[in-house]
């Protein structure tokens, strides 16, 4: 409730009258939640679909062009446990769409990364519902979830091998398409078990009365933002974002420790996993890549993050086009931080930003200490990132 959330920003007392502020204005908890964006950027399913739509036609008559959940079979499956896999051909496949030209950077690696988590990311310990299991993207309510805008293209890339090989699952698939990226892009390997199957229809979700929320948002708890004025305003003393020790809470307790991980596993997590790929403003709402090398595995993420200075932006920010990143420039009504200084050019300086979720990494004592270790120790964080990736998708599927 807003006590417990006050009570756990009192240690910063900027964030406390921040929020007290928010509260007072009848707005009650939803006035720490991620904005609301009502722009060309309010991220609905059917918008989603339709920009999802327009990229694919735009691609060459080898991509997939459209996306639509499959007719299940009696059983409730969409061709589990229907057939023999042969996961080795799969695996094949995956690597031959691997490289693409037309996406990002030119992996889909990080796409289907993202779309494992995302998939794997609902599961709750306590009820033993979300995870893996079921693939319940494929139908309208979860996929509208906005923390998975962006994802039917992800999906729509899925379809030809899911067409080759009907007898695998989607959850199956998802979550092979994504270790398969792993591998290719010099990250872990992880031993694949199948088994998952497919839910038969949205109704998971409405029996187990589950809802949005699962999935980390970005700003969430963080004192409120207005476009128009200085986002300098939004941090303390030290340089942080007012408001982010709920911001923290909300990461740890109310996600990750849902699930039932630890704080070394959250960290290695978001270490392995945004190395990887960028945030699209047209879906997520904010924008570019994490890391110099978004196609590639390493410990890039960590080390910038302690080691490069991160100036807080938002979306009025123009001075960034001045200094060729306009693609830094979140949505309106966002903040994220950016490896840039009004006034500073270094033409040698990559374009990267860095999420305030992910900031909290550095500023939490508890997390920073396992930030640092990955910061110097790439291999540890390959293994470790490894090890809970695996852990992650396979939640709820009863391995």
């Amino acid at each position: 409730n807003t006590t417990q959330i006050i009570t756990m920003t009192i240690g910063a007392t900027t964030s406390t009258i921040c929020l007290l502020l928010a509260h007072v204005a009848n707005r009650g908890t939803e006035a720490f939640q991620a904005p609301v964006r009502v722009t060309p950027f309010f991220r609905t399913y059917a918008k989603t679909t339709a920009l999802a739509s327009s990229y694919l036609e735009s691609l060459s008559s080898d991509a997939p062009t459209s996306y639509a959940p499959q007719p299940t079979s009696s059983s409730g499956n969409t061709g589990a446990n229907t057939g023999t896999v042969d996961y080795d051909a799969v695996r094949q496949e995956l690597k031959l769409i691997m490289d693409n030209p037309s996406w990002d950077d030119g992996s889909l690696a990080p796409f289907f990364i993202r779309l494992a988590w995302h998939s794997s990311g609902t599961y709750d310990k306590t009820s033993g519902t979300g995870g893996s299991n079921g693939a319940g993207m494929r139908f309208a309510m979860e996929a509208a979830d906005p923390e998975n805008a962006g994802l039917e293209v992800a999906r729509a890339f899925l379809e030809p091998v899911k067409s080759k090989f009907p007898t695998i699952s989607y959850s199956d698939l998802w979550i092979l398409a994504a270790y398969v990226g792993l591998e290719h892009t010099g990250g872990p390997v992880i031993p694949f078990t199948p088994g998952r199957t497919d839910h038969m229809d949205e109704t998971y979700w409405t029996r187990n009365e589950m809802s949005y929320g699962r999935l980390p948002a970005a700003e969430k708890y963080c004192c409120p933002h207005i476009d128009a004025a200085q986002v300098s305003g939004s941090l303390d003393s030290s340089g942080r974002v007012m408001g982010w020790e709920g911001l923290c809470y909300h990461v740890r307790n109310e996600v990750f420790y849902r699930m039932g991980f630890n704080d070394q596993e959250i960290v290695a997590l978001l270490c392995g996993g945004h190395v990887y790929g960028r945030c699209h403003p047209n879906f997520s709402g904010y924008a570019g890549p994490w890391v110099e090398h978004p196609t590639q595995f390493s410990n890039e993420y960590a080390t910038d993050m302690i080691e490069d200075e991160w100036t807080l932006v938002s979306h009025s920010d123009s001075w960034l086009d001045l200094q060729g990143a306009a693609e830094l420039r979140p949505a309106p009504g966002n903040r994220q931080f950016v490896n840039k200084k009004p006034g500073k050019i270094d033409d040698d300086e990559p374009n990267q930003m860095m999420l305030i979720s992910d900031m909290i990494l550095a500023w939490d004592p508890a997390f920073r200490t396992h930030l640092e270790t990955y910061a110097a120790n790439e291999a540890q964080l390959k293994d470790d990132f490894g090890r809970a990736f695996k852990k992650l998708t396979e939640l709820g599927c009863g391995f």
